[in-house]
């Protein structure tokens, strides 16, 4: 995996913190649920296992 997609998918995961905690401080659950989904996504893109990433048999 190059550099630039290991940060992307960093930067995913903490743009998914960031949108859960706001989500759980308003009291806006979309937000959460939206936060929650974009921490799932970019930790499985980091193990390579996610949308976007060709699987390996």
């Amino acid at each position: 995996m190059s550099l630039r997609w290991e940060i992307s998918n960093k930067v995913q995961v903490l743009k998914g913190w960031a949108r859960q905690r706001f989500g759980r401080v308003s009291g806006n659950r979309r937000q959460q649920v939206a936060g929650k989904s974009d921490r799932v996504a970019g930790n499985l893109k980091q193990a390579g296992k996610g949308p976007g990433t060709p699987s390996k048999r």
